[in-house]
């Protein structure tokens, strides 16, 4: 009887379908503290994981483990490697979030545009009317370059574009033919783009060659005034150079979901930072994407045990071959 375990609770919906279905069981976690995970993990022959930080000792608590759901797309902060050595299946929900995700980077490049803070700010002061110092900007006729060309990256072409906007598309392992034929521009050279970007928007993974992309020598060769977006991952950005480049003027805002460290619970430098707006990675968490993260994660459990998992939704798919 398989025996699934949430360290956070998930969608009402998808607990149901677990719940439902003969044979399994499910417990939801009171906490997440050490004790809590010490004594419950052991248990687990599933677990569905939010946002919880899976290494070695995570994993030493889990003797039963078959499969790890991790409910939404980023897995930087789980141990693949370690998984795999045990040929523990890692999946992931990699349609559910994206139109939440793309919306949400939406917002922050309108957001950075037309100064919401700002105005915002001076109704409540009652300052009324356009100010010299918050000059705001339409999004059509500007250039964004996406960095990444996925799910999401596509999603946010194709809302760019609605837009009016030129979108460039930098990503080196698409087809350019792909990218040309849904009408953007593939870009090979990065630094002409970024100098040529209004809004440099990034939706890559964080990995070895992903890490700190967006460093002091990528902000100093985009456009002066223009804004960077980050709804991916906060280890895309080195965030002491965005610090210094909007304090120093050259960029002229940006939107961040994400940060290097998670949660931010104590203050950092670039929290001070002029023209910077953020949101504590919620980009996913729309009422429906957290609806179709939990049910596509929890279906991912059940349909391990039933010998159905699609490999598509499988980051470690070396695993599945090895079990066949």
């Amino acid at each position: 009887m398989p025996h699934v375990i949430c360290p956070q609770a998930i969608h009402p919906d998808a607990q149901a379908l677990i719940t439902g279905t003969p044979g399994f069981t499910l417990e939801i976690l009171p906490d997440r503290g050490p004790a809590t995970l010490a004594a419950r993990l052991p248990e687990a022959d599933a677990l569905i994981l939010r946002t919880i930080l899976v290494d070695r000792t995570f994993l030493s608590h889990c003797p039963k483990l078959r499969i790890l759901a991790r409910h939404g797309v980023g897995y930087d902060i789980i141990d693949i490697p370690a998984l795999t050595e045990r040929g523990i299946p890692v999946t992931i929900t990699p349609e559910a979030n994206a139109v939440s995700v793309a919306e949400h980077a939406l917002m922050l490049m309108l957001a950075c545009m037309r100064k919401l803070p700002g105005y915002d700010a001076n109704v409540r002061r009652f300052l009324w009317a356009a100010q010299p110092d918050l000059p705001s900007f339409e999004l059509a006729g500007k250039t964004v370059l996406i960095f990444g060309f996925g799910r999401i990256g596509a999603r946010v072409a194709r809302l760019c574009k609605a837009f009016d906007m030129r979108v460039l598309v930098r990503d080196p392992y698409m087809p350019k033919g792909t990218i040309r034929g849904a009408g953007y521009e593939p870009v090979d050279d990065v630094a002409a783009a970024l100098a040529a970007a209004d809004i440099v928007t990034l939706h890559c993974p964080s990995n070895a060659e992903t890490r700190n992309m967006a460093d002091a020598a990528f902000l100093a060769a985009m456009k002066r005034g223009a804004v960077l977006v980050n709804s991916a991952r906060g280890t895309l950005v080195e965030e002491a150079a965005l610090d210094r480049a909007l304090r120093e003027g050259h960029l002229g805002a940006a939107g961040l979901d994400v940060f290097e460290e998670e949660p931010v619970a104590t203050p950092i430098p670039l929290l001070g930072a002029p023209n910077l707006i953020c949101t504590p990675h919620v980009a996913a968490s729309t009422q429906e994407g957290l609806h179709r993260m939990a049910l596509e994660s929890a279906s991912a459990v059940l349909d391990f045990f039933a010998g159905r998992l699609d490999p598509e939704v499988v980051v470690n798919r070396e695993v599945l071959r090895r079990n066949d």
